[in-house]
């Protein structure tokens, strides 16, 4: 199982995920990216960030 947690990429948010793959976990973090931070769309850099900060 794999994880991220968004406070690695965007200081002082807790919001964690878990999936099986890299991309089950960048779909979620995208509509958090959309439904808590207010952000359209996810540019390539922080995808970047994310996926180097995912575990597991």
């Amino acid at each position: 199982m794999k994880q991220f947690a968004c406070g690695s990429v965007v200081p002082g948010c807790t919001a964690t995920f878990e999936g099986p793959t890299e991309d089950a976990i960048l779909a979620q973090v995208a509509e958090h990216a959309k439904a808590d931070h207010g952000m359209e769309s996810v540019p390539n850099e922080v995808v970047e960030q994310v996926r180097q900060n995912i575990t597991g």
